[in-house]
């Protein structure tokens, strides 16, 4: 008979199984991407802080990023120059520079997900539909929890 604890250490292993392996897939296929469009993981990472946040100043990718002030604001220079970024003053504080992005850049964060998105359809297809619900049933409850978790946590956003 099993027990609590086994069924809990069973569930566990299980959803650290499917971690793993969206893991895997999913930055496999971002580091694709990346290396296909010709930017550095880095420079997602700023396109997609963009992309959740509408916009935001040089220091603040800098921090998301885990880089000084002069890396981002040369990255983001170049990203300007690609066409990627835009910058404009601040209308309440013109010595600010919101960093926003321009079409080409959404298109760029866009075409990412979308890649992402085609991936889960091919996963969603393996499935019976009485899989899909019972999967589905759970995964709103896993959702849950984990925005529960980290609501009473404190840790940097991840895009």
């Amino acid at each position: 008979m099993e027990t609590a604890y086994m069924f809990t250490e069973r569930f566990s292993e299980v959803l650290r199984d499917w971690a793993e392996v969206f893991m895997r897939r999913s930055m496999r296929d971002f580091v694709q991407f990346s290396k296909q469009s010709g930017l550095s993981m880095s420079q997602m990472g700023a396109l997609f802080r963009l992309y959740h946040t509408g916009f935001c100043g040089v220091s603040d990718i800098g921090d998301h990023l885990g880089v000084s002030h002069a890396a981002a604001s040369q990255m983001v220079d170049r990203m300007v120059q690609q066409g990627l970024l835009a910058r404009a003053e601040d209308l309440d504080d013109r010595r600010v520079k919101k960093i926003t992005l321009t079409p080409k850049g959404r298109t760029l964060v866009e075409e990412s997900i979308e890649n992402r998105r085609r991936w889960i359809e091919q996963l969603t297809d393996k499935l019976t539909f009485e899989e899909q619900e019972s999967i589905s049933a759970s995964l709103v409850k896993l959702t849950a929890a984990a925005r529960l978790l980290e609501s009473k946590e404190s840790f940097p956003q991840i895009v």
